[in-house]
């Protein structure tokens, strides 16, 4: 064994042993219990970050924590592969979004691999490539014949630059994310996935997840958005007779009913068209309203504006005319696109009413209590009606049960349960994704395309400019429709990238299968045991993963019905920014590594100058890394420096995986001194000679201390890594563990037997973390052991029995000493032993004392 750790030199001799012996394959060994640990796949962006390395270290550890706990373990990789930034690069470097992809995967996976991860690479996929998406366009043409997928038209965010649909998490402040264009609102055609229907189901399913935050499991019941409400039908003709036109709505406070002064539709609906035919003015309204984002955080902040149409609809109770009114803030594609509107008891009605000189009419007052009139703002809580017919003087909630009575045998409404969820729409007008595998013909309709004929391969061989290339290659898009063998035309539109990251998990299990979608190996490792990934996943992809787990077990692909047990969402890495403001008004962030900064006694930055020219930068303070803040570190070159191992322990130690990880420069150079101390006690112990683990017999108290004390820290460790996932306390535990060894004096057998005992043990439980240098360390330790395969260190229950325990000493609630008592001993013999000590008879200075207060096992305090 070498005096001096290099890193250098162990870590790629340890990663080429591993790949050559294929250490982490998997295989569906029925006799071990299986554990899939998966972490987010990555999107090929081009290089590593800070949040990568954190995200599969967690998982790493995990998977090897389980491996030497007997489990047959399954950790894959892959690649996110499609995806409009793939677009834009392509553009900018005046390449194919295929050969700029596969080169940032090839250098990817080479930084993974220098992290010494436990991936078994034989299953890697990436989603770009046909092998994978075939079966996604497998799925879908089954779907689709089936009405599990339809196609309609829908108003959407159009980039009028981009020429694509915008999600509303990429519309900010109403303008693309990438052009700042001024989004559109847009009819298209788009194919859906009927998520709704499942709506009931995932949300009674996020009770059946007991190992995922309740973070996000409530933030995916408020996105399913379930609600109890009645729908309300506002007859169009003034003498209503069964059968008529009616105009419906939804409300969740039917109980306001008889405050209704208007109604508001979307610029698309029927009404609104009807309005405007012959009415330039609203024509022009109707116009602007689509020049906005559908986002709903866009709707909240923005200008609500309205027009009257010059329509009525009439009060289903009173047959009082209700003006029409357009507004801005309706969305068609939510509910009918119509919504009654209460000025008295709606803040946004109310602002409304006063902007356009509307009627505010109070129908509900607090139950013991009344309203001050008139109104100077919208009262929004329940309580009593009055001024509401036969209803006045119920409370909110009885009325509304009463009124959507009456409203059923009137044929002009009726309870209904409605949620937030919208069906998703997966149609995106970009070249770099999977294509839709619709075949449009002028006969037929939209024909999927016959399961023989799959994959559509996407050309890979392309020019991108503006728009997706595919609508102008012809002889990629023209073909003959498999129905009637006329000419036809691929649909160029292509599938939104969460499609693919839907169920790559499931594809890990038989990467390798080209005769179906999935074989029983998925079944084998389904679903996965734990995953780890960003809670800026918590609703999109996390959810699109459940729903898409639905279907694939309804299509009788796998058994279980939810894909992740257990889901850990690690913090983001953050750090501080710096940055000079320039003359036209923007910054110029500078990278942390090019910048000196000064200190104050608590350790703040109060200070901070360019090193490059000796002039002073403002702090930005702390923020998530990013090239936009230019506050990133470079992975790649801490490996170089340092190692991966410490680059793996910085990451589980520096913070709680849940929590968010400040960067410290200080923290990795302490945590590669832990790793050359480590080191350093091994080789001490390995040059003193063989030594043989301590295996029983009788020890002195102080060794026997010790060995407890290694036997609690296994029991602690084991603990804080399979239950609590509190790595740093761990990693706290095994340095406490080591700074007690240094103490122990001694080379005598018996005490190297122990301390051979807790270096073994030591080494083991840092290897899940550290597993270059333990790969060194335990060979050096056993002659002829191998890491891979070693098991977990098991506790001696009989190392934590304890002869005498020490308490705290404490005279009037101030330490004063220690004090050591039988295990066994009680109260009144710790009493007496307290009052008997040199150090209390000390701090009571003669005085007598008044009560003696003892913490079983912990502290015993004289009060005097």
């Amino acid at each position: 064994m070498d005096a001096i750790y290099r890193p250098e030199l162990i870590e790629p001799e340890a990663q080429q042993h591993w790949e050559e012996k294929q250490a982490f394959k998997a295989v569906e060994d029925s006799e071990k219990p299986k554990y899939y640990c998966l972490s987010m796949f990555p999107y090929p962006s081009g290089k590593l970050h800070m949040g990568h390395v954190r995200n599969y270290t967690i998982g790493d550890v995990l998977a090897r924590y389980h491996r030497m706990k007997g489990y047959n373990v399954l950790q894959p990789m892959g690649w996110d592969a499609f995806g409009l930034p793939a677009e834009n690069a392509a553009i900018a470097n005046d390449v194919a979004p295929a050969g700029w992809t596969y080169a940032n995967i090839d250098y990817m996976r080479k930084q993974l691999k220098s992290l010494g991860l436990a991936i078994d690479w034989s299953r890697e996929l990436a989603t770009c490539k046909p092998d994978y998406y075939r079966w996604e366009q497998w799925l879908f043409t089954r779907l689709f014949e089936k009405g599990v997928i339809y196609k309609k038209m829908a108003s959407v965010n159009w980039d009028p630059v981009d020429h694509t649909v915008l999600a509303n998490e990429q519309v900010i402040d109403g303008r693309g994310w990438r052009s700042g264009a001024l989004v559109e609102k847009r009819d298209i055609p788009m194919y859906f996935f009927r998520i709704t229907d499942y709506a009931e189901e995932l949300l009674a399913g996020l009770d059946d997840l007991p190992g995922w935050p309740e973070r996000v499991k409530t933030m995916q019941r408020n996105w399913i958005g379930k609600s109890f409400g009645v729908e309300i039908h506002f007859p169009l003709n003034e003498r209503h007779q069964a059968g008529d036109d009616v105009l419906k709505v939804f409300t969740t406070r039917a109980d306001t009913l008889f405050g209704v002064t208007y109604v508001a539709v979307a610029a698309e609906h029927p009404l609104a068209q009807q309005a405007a035919a012959g009415n330039p003015a609203l024509t022009g309204f109707i116009a602007e309203c689509k020049q906005g984002s559908v986002a709903e955080a866009d709707m909240a902040t923005m200008e609500k504006k309205g027009m009257d149409t010059g329509l009525k609809v009439y009060h289903p109770f009173t047959n009082e005319a209700v003006p029409v009114y357009v507004a801005n803030y309706v969305l068609m594609g939510y509910g009918e696109g119509a919504v009654m509107a209460v000025p008295a008891h709606d803040e946004r009605d109310f602002a409304f009413a006063q902007k356009y000189g509307l009627p505010i009419r109070p129908v509900i007052k607090p139950v013991d209590g009344d309203l001050e009139l008139p109104l100077q703002a919208a009262y929004v809580e329940p309580g009593a009606l009055f001024d509401s017919g036969d209803f006045s003087g119920r409370t909110s909630e009885d009325a509304i049960d009463k009124i959507a009575l009456v409203l059923k045998n009137l044929g002009l409404g009726e309870k209904r349960t409605t949620f937030r969820l919208r069906d998703w729409g997966i149609s995106r007008q970009r070249y770099w994704g999977c294509p839709i595998p619709i075949i449009h013909c002028p006969s037929c309709g939209d024909v999927p395309v016959p399961a023989d004929q799959l994959p559509v391969v996407l050309p890979e061989e392309v020019k991108i400019d503006v728009g997706s290339p595919l609508k102008k290659m012809p002889e990629w898009s023209n073909c003959t429709c498999p129905k009637c063998g006329g000419a036809a035309e691929r649909e160029t539109d292509t599938m939104d990238t969460f499609v693919e990251s839907s169920w790559y998990y499931a594809r890990y299990a038989c990467p390798d299968l080209d005769t179906a979608m999935l074989d029983g190996r998925a079944n084998h490792w389904l679903p996965v045991d734990q995953y780890i990934g960003g809670i800026e996943h918590a609703i999109l992809h996390l959810l699109y993963a459940r729903f898409f787990h639905k279907l694939m077990r309804d299509e009788g692909l796998v058994s279980s019905n939810e894909p992740f047990a257990n889901l850990l969402t690690q913090g983001m890495v953050i750090a501080e920014t710096y940055y000079r403001d320039l003359a036209d008004g923007k910054k110029l962030w500078i990278n942390p590594a090019e910048v000196e900064v000064e200190r104050n006694d608590k350790g703040h930055i109060v200070a901070a100058k360019l090193i490059a020219d000796g002039q002073p930068v403002v702090i930005g303070g702390t923020e998530k890394m990013a090239k936009s803040k230019n506050n990133g570190v470079d992975p790649q070159s801490l490996i170089d420096q340092y190692g991966a191992d410490t680059a793996r322990l910085f990451m589980m130690f520096a913070a709680p995986p849940e929590q968010s990880l400040e960067w410290s420069d200080a923290g990795v150079e302490g945590a590669h001194r832990f790793l050359k101390r480590l080191w350093k006690m091994v080789y001490d112990q390995v040059e003193g000679g063989p030594a043989d683990a301590f295996t029983g017999g009788e020890l002195p108290e102080a060794l026997a201390g010790l060995r407890r004390q290694l036997h609690q820290t296994i029991a602690k460790v084991t603990d804080d890594i399979e239950r609590r996932k509190q790595f740093n306390t761990a990693i706290a535990a095994i340095m406490e563990l080591m700074n007690a060894m240094a103490k122990q004096e001694g080379e005598d057998t018996l005490t190297r037997s122990v301390k051979q005992e807790a270096m073994e043990a030591i080494v083991l439980m840092l290897a899940p973390i550290v597993p270059h240098i333990c790969r060194i360390l335990i060979k050096a330790l056993k002659p002829g052991a191998c890491l891979v395969g070693s098991p977990w260190p098991e506790v001696d229950e009989t190392a934590l029995v304890q002869n005498e325990i020490e308490l705290m000493l404490q005279v009037n609630g101030k330490l004063r000493g220690k004090l050591k008592v039988a295990a066994d001993a009680g109260k009144d013999a710790i009493e007496a032993t307290a009052l008997a000590s040199p150090e209390a008879q000390k701090h009571m200075e003669g005085k007598p004392a008044k009560k003696v207060v003892v913490v079983p096992g912990r502290l015993v305090n004289i009060v005097v």
